[in-house]
């Protein structure tokens, strides 16, 4: 290589200056190794800039910085810039200043420039040669020679050929200084590189480091990384799969297992704490203590965890991580708090309509960008129509706020509606401007496995790889291919030629873990990903796209959180290599940029306490005795004491939510009750009779008695006005009811209901099913009625039409119908818009075969249903909820609104109706010529004063109104319930003769439910303890524990076919005799109170018998119905179990022998790639 001399003249080299700064006497290298390369440079990776030497200095290689006199100077001056904040001339500073706001225990104020140096792209030199485990091993062997004194910040960061961020080297002094330290920083930002330090500076110390994630996959991520760093010999990993050199100084793992391991320090059947010189916990991720279904698993872990043991707690940003530090210091000891606000790389956030892409923001990052109002984005549509305008003026002129309710026109709600509608953009839409504005790698969130896979399928012809690119995927996918025969996913080949790729739990983790590789190495240009994706996983792209603010869940369609929000939009960014991050949000039909930003601006949620009691824990926490068998007779040996009742309550009273509600609780109900004062005093403020003297002060008595005169005839005649509205509706209702009972017999007719939700109007095609009281048997009917009585009681006294045939054809009448989207609608004549003249012929499908409108009732009426209200009248509500498997083609053959036409309904209505119409206008009418009347009186000036302060004092009551209610949340997520759970679980197990609660005495069904791991140990435990076992093959034993552990597994509707195995008539006969017992063991729960899953469902016994067996991964799979992830997922759930019953205290050798080698059997390829 031609080398240039250091010393040429960069005079002669111009266009070098910007690698170069000759301040002083000191020449400064930045970190552009590449480019010096290229350029034929070659820079010593020894060289250190110094600013107090006047010239470049070594540092001597193989002795600490500690006793270097230039080093320590260095080390002063950067501490005091730290602590004073000065605008010194320090480009170290300001680049780790650049986008952080950080804090020791508080928020820091401080506010940086957005042209301040990146962080990212100014690097500090490198202090030694060789690779970062080389370092480490260099460090080991001073901290040998000179001691532990030694081990500081300055040693720690000179791991890193990078200088670490501000809030990076506050919390490794914080852990330095002996205390525990809760980290809360944006996703990605670098808090693993805070865990990699400590871990630095206790392996060179000799002792050992736990670090612990939530998932398996990030654990084998951080055990690969952790490996590259400090050796194989000094990494082990322990997850519910796998275990490799549990004896290493860094463990990985999940918190599940640390969890357990301090069970066993606490519990009577310990033969060792597990924690022998553990100095250090990481807990990654601790923002999962939110999690529902697991978060109480972290709360465990920092109540249990010995306080000689320094917690290292990494989160997302959330809103109360002071709490959080806090209730740690409290029970655990001294821990500082460290908090970042800003990431290092920054984000722009963006929204994405059809025929453009246009920051969501204003420049200040305050509020929505006014480009993206509704009025600019339908100015055309407006302009066609120059009536709409000048109606919506109108409108806007007779707008009188002395109490009066503002209607707008169904017209002007529809235009809005049929706006959001026309900018929904296509995927290709989204993506064009993507690749136009050069924010490729993406990746791209959508909710459900099959719209990933739609959308890879919608792609998988457009070519975003150049052909050099295109031929280093096909290498990889030979590579790949060889290796994992069985792993590979034929129908994502397509797509992923031309740089397109999904990742969800649908893909083999073996597809999904080489997907990430590809993503990384740039030659995957866009992944479709579910949320999954967002939890951890290191995987950071250029661009995030958002395809919808809403997402399905087990109770319904909810929205993402700001936090979700937030967790998906971390992926953005890539640290090193991109100046600014992206987020695209997408226009949706019922979500708009107006959504997207009260999502985002409405800030990060509180950590919100999970903690439930749970069989393990009560177990564990309370056992001191235990059953030894001597002979054929059983007698009691006491090994240990017991805890005391009081002694768990004071444990599992030290729970997060225990001590957020002991310091916010007071706090909340004190702020409550000054709200509802204040409410109570401005409320008599706006009352008629204060107006009244407000009015009667101000006003002189000619004025006060004109205008109280006129405003006592304008509320008569609204009064009047709302009577003639509900008579029309009445009267709508009469018209409506002969034309739907008609079409209950003959064909299905298709109609469009309608509901107002926030201002906007929703229309929803369905197919109409009839009368609900018609639907024998309906499981909903009673709660409907039950909630919708008080309604319908009030609409029987109020009616009153001469004869009781009228009255009862006027009563509103609850009706069903299937939509579009799948979803079952109830609803009354209130909400129906249309009824049109096609729909579905009421003919059997096939000859013989019921008719679909009896299939429809048949699918209603079998379905457990949870309904959700989504509108709410007088004249009956519109409730719907979602449909199943078997109702989803149906739902596909209702057309959408664009191909129904209004012209074509056959709603005629009355001319009772008709006449009601007309005398509701003409009352509207007569009310707006008197408010026009009432502004044009000589006092009308000062009187709308008296008006808009009451208006003023009314928002104020709303505003206030709305804080109570968050308060009320706030008390009730708060409310401890850890202890009556707990008592309760207590009598559950005291009466199933698993532990003796008075006794403390543990019986041999409680020793293996202690030890056990799954969502009801105690329900495994009779299971497994269960002597019909001991008759299983090994295959059929694996089929049976596969039913134990399938929640959450089911068939995809998608799929061609619905083939599954079917499993032996002897593993179905053992399930039926467990189901027994089940049903014995729910209603013990249901008695006590305990709500906990008992897990057993033979659906997919056949598919894990069919594995065990020996059948090869291509035969299963064979015109499965299943996902390649779900059925993974599911053996390796059962290998998980089969695995634990070796290790179980009190299982016979049989059972243990079968259990073995099914799980030697099933641990096979693909399956056993899962592990590592």
């Amino acid at each position: 290589m031609r080398t240039t001399s250091i010393s040429s003249s960069l005079s002669e080299l111009p266009h070098l200056l910007p690698f170069f700064s000759n301040s002083g006497n000191t020449c400064v290298f930045l970190q552009h190794n590449a480019i010096f390369r290229n350029l034929g440079f070659s820079i010593p990776r020894t060289f250190v800039t110094l600013r107090t030497t006047s010239s470049l200095s070594l540092l001597a290689q193989g002795y600490p910085r500690a006793i270097s006199h230039s080093a320590n100077q260095l080390s002063d001056v950067e501490e005091e810039e730290e602590e004073d904040d000065e605008d010194e001339d320090d480009d170290d500073d300001e680049a780790a200043d650049e986008y952080e706001e950080f804090s020791v225990d508080l928020f820091d104020d401080n506010k940086y420039e957005d042209d301040e140096i990146d962080s990212t792209t100014m690097e500090a030199p490198p202090q030694f040669e060789g690779q970062k485990w080389q370092r480490v091993d260099r460090l080991r062997s001073q901290v040998r020679e000179f001691g532990e004194e030694i081990i500081d910040l300055d040693e720690l960061a000179s791991i890193y050929d990078f200088h670490i961020d501000k809030f990076q080297r506050l919390a490794i002094q914080s852990f330095l200084r002996g205390s525990s330290v809760v980290v809360s920083a944006p996703t990605s930002s670098g808090k693993t590189l805070i865990a990699e330090a400590a871990a630095v500076a206790t392996v060179v110390r000799g002792r050992r480091l736990f670090y612990t994630t939530p998932l398996k996959a990030l654990s084998n991520q951080k055990y690969r990384e952790f490996r590259e760093t400090f050796g194989e010999s000094n990494v082990g990993l322990l997850t519910g799969d796998s275990a490799v050199n549990k004896e290493a100084q860094i463990l990985i793992m999940t918190t599940e297992i640390l969890r357990n391991m301090l069970y066993q320090s606490i519990g009577m059947v310990s033969s060792g704490s597990g924690l022998f010189h553990v100095d250090v916990i990481v807990l990654d991720e601790v923002h999962y203590l939110s999690d529902i279904s697991r978060g109480t698993v972290w709360e465990e872990i920092v109540i249990y965890c010995p306080k000689e043991v320094q917690l290292i707690c990494l989160s997302a940003t959330v809103a109360n991580a002071d709490e959080l530090a806090g209730w740690i210091g409290q029970i655990h000891g001294t821990t500082e708090l460290v908090k970042s606000m800003k990431r290092p790389v920054p984000l722009t956030w963006h929204f994405s309509m059809k025929n453009s892409l246009l920051p969501l923001l204003n420049e200040k990052g305050t509020s929505m960008n006014r480009n993206l109002q509704l009025s600019a984005l339908g100015g055309e549509s407006y302009k066609e129509d120059g009536s709409g305008r000048r109606n919506s003026r109108r409108r806007e002129k007779a707008s009188y706020k002395s109490g009066s309710i503002s209607v707008q026109s169904t017209s002007s709600k529809d235009d809005t509606n049929t706006i959001r509608r026309s900018q929904v953009p296509q995927v290709k839409d989204t993506l064009w401007y993507l690749r136009q504005k050069d924010m490729l790698p993406a990746i791209w969130f959508i909710f459900s496995r099959k719209g990933c896979d739609a959308a890879v399928q919608y792609l998988e012809h457009y070519k975003l790889l150049d052909d050099c690119e295109t031929s280093e995927v096909e290498l990889a996918l030979k590579r790949f291919r060889v290796q994992y025969p069985d792993a590979v996913r034929e129908s994502a080949l397509k797509g992923l030629l031309n740089g397109v790729a999904a990742h969800h739990a649908g893909c083999l983790p073996l597809w999904k873990s080489f997907i990430e590789v590809l993503f990384q190495q740039g030659l995957v240009k866009i992944v479709f990903a579910t949320e999954t994706l967002a939890a951890g996983i290191n995987m950071p792209a250029r661009t995030a796209v958002i395809s919808s603010l809403s997402k399905r869940s087990d109770s319904g369609r909810t929205h993402l959180s700001p936090n979700e929000l937030l967790q998906m939009a971390g992926r953005a960014g890539r640290r090193g290599t991109d100046e600014r991050g992206h987020v695209v949000l997408v226009q949706t039909p019922n979500e708009g940029a107006e959504e997207c930003c009260k999502v985002l601006l409405s800030g990060v949620e509180p950590l919100v306490s999970q903690f439930t009691a749970s069989y393990g824990m009560v177990l564990n926490l309370l056992a001191g005795a235990k059953v030894t068998r001597r002979s054929k007779e059983a007698e009691m040996k006491v090994l240990k004491a017991g805890r005391t009742l009081e002694e768990a309550r004071k444990l599992v009273e030290q729970s997060f939510g225990n001590y957020v509600g002991s310091n916010v609780m007071l706090a909340a109900k004190d702020e409550l009750a000054e709200i509802q004062k204040e409410i109570e005093v401005l409320t008599l403020e706006v009352s008629d009779d204060a107006v009244d003297r407000k009015s009667r002060k101000q006003l002189s008595e000619k004025a006060y008695r004109e205008i109280s005169d006129l405003q006592e005839e304008l509320r008569e005649e609204k009064r009047l006005r709302t009577e003639l509205r509900r008579r029309m509706e009445l009267k709508r209702i009469t018209s409506l009811k002969p034309l739907l009972k008609e079409m209950e017999n003959g064909d299905l007719p298709f109609i469009c209901l309608q509901h107002n939700k926030e201002g906007v109007q929703h229309l929803l095609p369905a197919v109409y099913l009839g009368k609900a009281d018609a639907l024998s048997g309906l499981k909903f009917k009673n709660m409907i009625y039950a909630d919708g009585s008080s309604t319908l009681n009030i609409m029987d006294k109020e009616l009153d039409f001469g004869d009781m045939e009228a009255q009862f054809d006027a009563k509103p009448s609850y009706y069903v119908a299937l939509g579009s989207d799948n979803s079952w609608y109830l609803f009354t004549e209130k909400w129906i818009k249309v009824v049109y003249g096609t729909g579905f012929p009421n003919v059997p499908l096939v000859q013989g075969g019921a008719l679909p409108r009896e299939t429809m009732r048949a699918h209603l009426d079998k379905e457990e249903m949870q309904w959700e209200k989504l509108a709410h009248s007088e004249f009956g509500d519109l409730w719907c909820t979602e449909g199943s498997l078997e109702t989803w083609s149906w739902s596909l053959n209702v057309p959408g609104l664009s191909s129904l036409s209004d012209e074509n309904g056959v709603l005629q209505m009355s001319q009772a109706y008709e006449d009601a119409v007309e005398c509701y206008k003409d009352q509207r009418t007569k009310v707006s010529r008197l408010k026009k009347k009432i502004a044009r009186t000589e006092s009308f000036k000062e009187y709308k004063k008296i008006i808009d302060m009451t208006n003023f004092t009314k928002e104020k009551i709303e505003r206030l109104k709305a804080r109570s209610v968050r308060l009320v949340s706030r008390i009730e997520q708060i409310e401890p319930s850890g202890w009556k759970e707990f008592l309760q679980i207590s009598n559950v197990i005291h009466e199933a003769r698993a532990l003796d609660i008075n006794t403390k005495v543990i019986f041999p069904l409680g020793e293996t439910a202690s030890a056990i791991r799954g969502d009801n140990e105690l329900w495994l435990a009779m299971v497994l303890r269960n002597k019909i076992l001991l008759d299983l093959k090994p295959p059929q034993l694996a089929a049976v524990f596969g039913s134990l552990v399938s929640a959450g597994i089911r068939v995809r509707p998608w799929k061609n076919n619905s083939y599954i195995y079917e499993p032996s008539t002897t593993v179905v006969n053992i399930v039926n005799f467990l189901d027994e017992q089940r049903s014995s063991f729910l209603k013990l729960q249901e008695k006590h109170g305990v709500k906990i899953p008992c897990e057993l469902d033979s659906q997919f016994s056949g598919m894990v018998e069919a594995w065990a067996s020996g059948l090869t991964w291509r035969e299963i799979m064979m015109d499965c119905a299943m996902d390649e992830g779900d059925l993974a997922r599911l053996l390796r759930r059962t290998i998980d179990l089969l695995a634990q019953i070796p290790k179980l205290p009190d299982i016979g050798p049989v059972l243990q022998n079968n259990a073995m080698i099914a799980s030697n059997v099933m641990d096979r390829p693909p399956i056993s790639e899962l592990a590592g």
